[in-house]
């Protein structure tokens, strides 16, 4: 990728040219083709950020060259662009696609173009279309068989990274310690009002006793750096996710990196099972799906990993959606999918606490 160095050279949306997608096409070694033209759509909502697709017409002879590209960039909505800033979403993405890509074996699309001023909001990333795979639709849910194979393909991010002790102290993946947890937690406590008020009349009275328990929490979700750690997603749900099913086995890529960070590779696993299944597949599931988990851990190399402490780091990740849930609900510019997604969240993320016993774990 160019090393752009200028804010300036960081293009827009709606300010990408042909020669400029020539030219990123040059870098990737797809010399033999140049862009006469292309077309822009936009895709989806989006919450921080802006994602367009761009369909290119080509001059020259290169089968392998795309034909199709995805752009991502700063949401057009104040409010969000200033939480993307406040909460380093721009800058771990980036960076990520920059510094870390190809230390894990995760799906991810390839990336043409990855360059931001500072920590943003001003970046732009440019990555491969990967049709015919179609992206998860959290409302919807997902069958038992992309949720087994969305929950293993988390394997490529964690084991790689494992109590990879190098990887602390890098600013733009941060991790968890008492001082930010101490505001994550008073950043939930004073979002909760907002969020019940909008949400609460859509949810049962053990959903919000569970919800509003968890602000009084001393320990989990609000913890230091726990052990093991790893890379994790944070965000790791079905609208995150591009599922190709024509293949097989099938292909799950990840994307919306935005959130990356150290913490407990379980909090991912439960993440996704709790919100990317409708709770009665997820309670005649999750604990063979978990299994199968655990055992490709064992075969990437992570051996000292008991079942039993699998298990219980995955019952205290059914609060990992809590924060994301109340916390980001609030802080990014509302919509009527916003509000669907966000409320199909709070009503799973909390079912599932209290499906598999988690509340003993409050302090």
């Amino acid at each position: 990728m160019a090393d752009i160095r200028t804010a300036d050279a960081i293009p827009s949306w709606d300010s990408i040219t042909a020669s400029w997608l020539t030219d990123r096409l040059h870098e990737a070694g797809h010399t033999a083709v140049s862009v006469r033209g292309f077309t822009r759509t936009q895709i989806g909502t989006g919450q921080i950020g802006k994602c367009i697709c761009f369909a290119l017409d080509l001059e020259g002879n290169d089968p392998a060259a795309p034909r199709t590209l995805v752009g991502k960039f700063p949401s057009d909505d104040p409010t969000s662009r200033a939480t993307g800033v406040a909460l380093k979403n721009y800058i771990k993405e980036v960076s990520f696609y920059r510094q870390m890509q190809k230390r894990v074996t995760i799906s991810t699309p390839r990336c043409y173009y990855a360059q931001i001023e500072g920590e943003g909001p001003n970046f732009a990333l440019l990555l491969a279309d990967l049709s015919p795979a179609k992206q998860g639709d959290q409302l919807a849910g997902c069958s038992v068989d992309v949720a087994r194979a969305a929950v293993l393909e988390l394997v490529g991010l964690h084991a790689p990274s494992w109590c990879d002790e190098t990887l602390r102290g890098i600013d733009w993946i941060g991790a968890p310690d008492g001082a930010g947890a101490d505001m994550t937690r008073m950043l939930y406590a004073a979002q909760l009002p907002g969020f019940l008020a909008r949400y609460g009349a859509k949810l049962a009275a053990d959903e919000i006793e569970i919800i509003e328990r968890v602000a009084e929490s001393k320990s989990v979700p609000f913890e230091g750096l726990p052990s093991p750690f790893s890379l994790i997603h944070i965000d790791y749900r079905l609208d995150n996710l591009l599922i190709d099913e024509t293949v097989r086995p099938m292909k799950i890529s990840v994307v919306d990196w935005q959130s990356i960070t150290l913490g407990s590779p379980l909090g991912d696993v439960a993440y996704f099972l709790g919100a990317g299944l409708v709770s009665e597949d997820r309670r005649r599931v999750e604990r063979d799906i978990v299994h199968a988990y655990h055992a490709a851990l064992s075969a990437a190399g992570i051996r000292d990993y008991p079942w039993e402490r699998c298990w219980n780091d995955y019952r205290r990740g059914a609060f990992a959606g809590f924060a994301v849930t109340v916390i980001a609900s609030m802080l990014v510019q509302q919509t009527p999918r916003g509000d669907d997604m966000f409320i199909t969240m709070a009503r799973r993320h909390s079912r599932h606490a209290l499906d598999v016993g988690a509340r003993e774990f409050l302090g």
